[in-house]
């Protein structure tokens, strides 16, 4: 049965917090980072609403969820779209039974009212419009103010804020007003070698060591490059190379390099496959003896 509260007489339906089992693995500065933004160390004091930036996959969501959970906080998850409306982030009305109307809170809504982390993920997919319906909740006001339900909600003093957006695409400008209120930033880089295997572990338990290790030098050759493949994307390799494996009855725990490259292929592209190790070598030969690397040479003297 779903909670409800009442707010200046009007009933609302709570959204449940997420339950998902993520934790972040690695480098711990990032998770004290986003701490000290919530931090609150004085009766006059409020906490900051962070920015979390990097690429596509290099978890961002789970740096905001598992340093709310390590906090002992519920964690509330809304995914932002370039279709989402105020009355999408704040209170929607549904037909209820009897015919008659109900207000469902958003997992915002209802992170404020409960004290809980909000998550509001890909937060540059939102529209101008929705954001100002959130400019009183990020500053000294602290509230939110739904139109459909005629109410005013003032934030629990618990609840935290904290938007992901990814550095790489924007869907719309983020006008100036919401951007100052969505400070401090905290940037997510790819992770080193040690962390990035970690992660692989963490998530690939059933792996073996091999291909764990040479998962993680495709994934080291990669970021040298520039290029943006994520430990995300390794693991999705992982998933399919193993499931593949499994398919054919062959030995997971044996590596096989050309299945590696054909789950490359199909997770990410062709191209992606000169930095597997077995093929890697090869490929900063022929950097080498490309007609691109005098003008670069040139460049640099």
């Amino acid at each position: 049965m779903s909670e409800k509260i009442t707010v200046s007489g009007i009933e609302l339906i709570l959204t449940e917090p997420a339950d998902v089992n993520m934790d972040w693995v690695g480098n711990e500065d990032p998770i004290n980072e986003l701490k000290a933004a919530w931090l609150v160390v004085d009766d006059n004091d409020l906490p900051l609403n962070p920015r979390i930036l990097g690429k596509p996959g290099v978890g961002k969501t789970t740096l905001a969820y598992a340093t709310g959970k390590r906090m002992g906080k519920d964690v509330y998850i809304f995914q932002c779209t370039m279709d989402t409306r105020p009355e999408d982030l704040l209170i929607s009305p549904v037909i209820a039974s009897g015919n008659q109307i109900a207000y469902v809170a958003s997992s915002l809504v209802s992170a404020i009212l409960k004290g809980g982390v909000c998550l509001l993920d890909e937060g540059n997919r939102m529209s101008e419009k929705s954001w100002a319906s959130l400019a009183p909740l990020m500053d000294k006001r602290r509230y939110i103010e739904s139109i459909i339900a005629g109410i005013r909600i003032y934030a629990h003093e618990d609840f935290r804020l904290c938007v992901t957006m990814n550095s790489d695409s924007s869907t719309y400008e983020i006008p100036e007003y919401i951007q100052s209120r969505l400070q401090p930033k905290i940037y997510i880089e790819f992770p080193n070698r040690a962390d990035e295997l970690k992660i692989l572990k963490y998530n690939l338990p059933f792996a073996s060591d091999e291909i764990l290790e040479y998962c993680v030098d495709f994934l080291q050759n990669s970021h040298n490059h520039d290029e943006p493949y994520t430990v995300r994307d390794g693991i999705n390799i992982l998933r399919y190379y193993m499931k593949s494996r499994e398919l054919q009855e062959e030995k997971k725990e044996s590596l096989n390099k050309e299945q590696f490259d054909n789950a490359t292929i199909h997770i990410l592209e062709e191209a992606a496959t000169k930095y597997c190790p077995n093929n890697y070598e090869e490929f900063l030969k022929q950097l080498q003896k490309s007609p691109l690397r005098d003008i670069f040479d040139d460049y640099e003297d």
